[in-house]
């Protein structure tokens, strides 16, 4: 494997690691940054590595939140032993085992829609709407959904602020939204968070509910996607995944940090604002140019 691939796998693990926790669509980027920066690799495995790769951020939602979501521990951890890291990732565990439990049965709720809708029609799904067309158009529409979100969230009540509060319909309603990101340039992490706030939960509830319900989604996904490609990989394709998933996970610990601290402070907007400009570059450029 030369170095330039090289280069070109850590560049893409960076961007898998900042956008799959921003909600700016994780797939839309690796797509259009595709467009610019080809590994020499089939069709086939750049499509499996897009999906495989965020194993590597999902990694970093179970290093960093551990205590709050691993129920079998021996005693409930206290403030002062939460570690240094929790800390920086922003919350502090209050859960007990059977609130961790009963969490993990609603995320397993909100996964259904997922499963039933979506794996039926996934190939399809990647052989119509896996282009920038696509995800030029998804990125402006959900840019201005944001911002029409957080000007009614400006005028709401908060009715769930902890996630043992969300309800069984909440959790299956937010699963019916985490379907929408089925179309590339939408962003998971974007309809979940979109959803749980139209649903009544604060802003910190949205996006740590959806880090946690990416866990079994991703994994899931990455399973199958790994199962239908095969699992006769070269060297070199080893070492393609694995310094991406690796690369993916250290820079996804950085963007957890970052969103959970920078949403205790401002609101999604300029999230909004990111992905209508860039969706409007993206059209321009690929009209004029393409």
């Amino acid at each position: 494997m030369d170095f330039i691939e090289l280069l070109k796998v850590i560049f893409l693990g960076i961007v898998e690691g900042i956008t799959e926790w921003l909600p700016i669509s994780s797939t839309g980027h690796l797509i259009l940054v595709e467009e610019f920066v080809k590994l020499d690799v089939s069709k086939a495995f750049w499509e499996m590595f897009m999906v495989v790769i965020q194993l590597g951020a999902i990694m970093a939602v179970v290093v960093l939140y551990w205590n709050k979501i691993w129920p079998f521990q021996n005693k409930k951890p206290k403030h002062e032993n939460v570690t240094k890291i929790e800390k920086a990732a922003g919350f502090v565990c209050r859960f007990t085992k059977i609130d961790k439990m009963v969490m993990w049965f609603k995320i397993l709720v909100s996964c259904l829609p997922a499963i039933i809708i979506g794996l039926p029609f996934d190939d399809f799904i990647e052989e119509k709407f896996n282009n920038w067309f696509v995800v030029a158009v998804m990125l402006m529409v959900y840019g201005v959904l944001f911002l029409l979100v957080e000007d009614y969230n400006e005028k709401r009540t908060v009715k769930v602020d902890s996630i043992a509060d969300i309800s069984w319909k909440m959790a299956l309603y937010i699963g019916i939204f985490q379907v929408l990101a089925l179309i590339p340039g939408t962003s998971r992490s974007g309809a979940t968070i979109i959803g749980g706030i139209l649903l009544g939960a604060s802003r910190t509830v949205a996006a740590e509910y959806t880090f946690f319900l990416a866990i079994p989604v991703m994994f899931g996904a990455s399973l199958l996607k790994i199962v239908k490609f095969g699992l006769a990989f070269s060297a070199q394709e080893l070492i393609i995944l694995g310094v991406g998933t690796l690369v993916s996970f250290v820079v996804s610990i950085l963007a957890i940090k970052f969103l959970m601290g920078y949403i205790k402070k401002h609101d999604f907007r300029v999230f909004g604002w990111y992905r209508i400009v860039l969706g409007v570059v993206v059209m321009l450029y690929f009209t004029i140019f393409k």
